[in-house]
């Protein structure tokens, strides 16, 4: 079973940008996909294992990318 988890990026202005995030978070177990634009400042995540990956991990990835998330409902 597949979970959305979604997350407000605070920091992105471009492709670039984005392409660091995705990076950093498609590393992270049990992701299957993700979305991430520049534009809204959103993050969505496809994971299949959800005790696998906890936020704090998610929220780490997007720091080590050099920007700013909190969870999203």
């Amino acid at each position: 079973m597949t979970e959305t988890r979604r997350y407000s990026v605070t920091g992105m202005s471009c492709g670039h940008c984005e392409g660091a995030v995705r990076a950093e978070v498609e590393q992270l177990p049990g992701v299957t996909g993700l979305q991430v634009s520049a534009e809204t400042g959103r993050l969505e995540i496809a994971v299949t294992d959800s005790a696998a990956l906890t936020d704090e991990a998610v929220l780490a990835a997007v720091d080590e990318a050099g920007y700013d998330a909190v969870r999203a409902s």
